[in-house]
């Protein structure tokens, strides 16, 4: 397992508790998948969500965004956790 930082530009507009309703639902699907949505962080002013995920691949990752909601990422990136 890895972890990445996945990125979501929302051009029409993000509201938290939206991504709330989103998340959930990822954590309802991700075991299905071997994957485990850690965090998540929105900015609302610039339409942007940021997910912090566990999973062997991205796109192990993006499936379960998939499946869940539909909104994949836009981008992923691999990264480490520094201390």
């Amino acid at each position: 397992m890895a972890l990445f930082m996945d990125v979501h530009h929302i051009t029409d507009g993000v509201k938290l508790a939206d991504v709330a309703s989103a998340h959930a639902a990822d954590l309802a699907t991700q075991d299905t998948h071997g994957v485990h949505y850690l965090r998540y962080w929105v900015d609302e002013s610039q339409g942007k969500i940021f997910c912090l995920v566990d999973a062997g691949s991205a796109e192990a990752a993006n499936t379960v965004h998939r499946e869940a909601h539909g909104l994949v990422a836009d981008e992923i990136y691999p990264v480490v956790e520094g201390d």
